[in-house]
């Protein structure tokens, strides 16, 4: 796989991770309003992009493990920590609802 080609897939990555980043900001803040239907309906959709996320790097995951090699970028590592930033968001957030409700 070419540099170019994993490129074009680290920016899928962070398109997507983006995407569900900003679900998952907005769901935090209907949340803090109590607002948790639309809350957990945020982090749905935040999560059907989490998957796109994953299925652009599974890509990538596949080919190497064939035994090609891959040509990694700073896009793609740019990619990887939008994803890994976007899940632990996730997590946390998850708690803060948790903390909301009791209050």
């Amino acid at each position: 796989m070419d540099k170019e080609t994993v490129a074009m897939i680290g920016f899928e990555v962070v398109a997507f991770a983006g995407e569900a980043r900003s679900k998952l900001i907005e769901a935090l803040a209907k949340a803090e309003k109590g607002e948790f239907e639309e809350a957990n309906g945020l982090v749905e959709e935040a999560n059907q992009s989490l998957v796109e996320a994953h299925n652009s790097q599974t890509k990538m995951l596949a080919t190497e493990a064939s035994g090609e090699t891959i040509e990694v970028g700073f896009i793609m590592v740019h990619a990887q920590d939008h994803l890994m930033t976007t899940l632990l968001l996730k997590d946390v957030i998850q708690h803060l609802f948790n903390i909301y409700k009791k209050s």
